[in-house]
């Protein structure tokens, strides 16, 4: 399984040409990644880490956890739902957990992710699948 999975079949020629020449991909991400980041930080309050998880996490982008977990919360979340790090912020897993509940792809949330490729940040989530960019992978199966 790889970033591609959600990814429709007819936009791999473009994922092809995106692989092949990283300069094209350079030049699209500039343009496109302020448009991705404004709308989705409007909506999502994302931190465009270029690996998008929101379809999977009941639309709350898991990089809002202080910690950045992006497989779960961390084990300290208070008796009340709230973070251990920032006590007035409720936990993002458990409103994500919530969120999903009510989504037809709700059963993606128990997938596991590799951590975080940092090279990515601040690029288009949307190119990087399209591209099939490693950083989608579960964390159990070899890229």
């Amino acid at each position: 399984m790889d970033s591609r999975e959600h990814v429709p079949a007819m936009l791999e020629p473009f994922g092809r040409v995106l692989r092949k020449h990283p300069r094209v991909n350079e030049q699209l991400n500039r343009a496109m990644a302020p448009f991705e980041n404004s709308a989705k930080v409007l909506l999502f309050s994302c931190n465009m880490c270029g690996q998008c998880l929101l379809h999977e996490n009941g639309y709350t982008c898991p990089m809002n956890c202080p910690k950045q977990l992006r497989n779960g919360p961390c084990g300290g979340v208070r008796m009340n739902g709230h973070c251990e790090v920032r006590p007035e912020m409720e936990c993002v897993w458990l409103k994500a957990e919530r969120r999903s509940r009510y989504l037809p792809g709700r059963y993606l949330f128990v997938r596991l992710h590799a951590p975080l490729d940092w090279r990515r940040k601040g690029s288009s989530a949307i190119l990087n699948a399209v591209a099939g960019f490693p950083g989608d992978v579960k964390a159990n199966e070899k890229e």
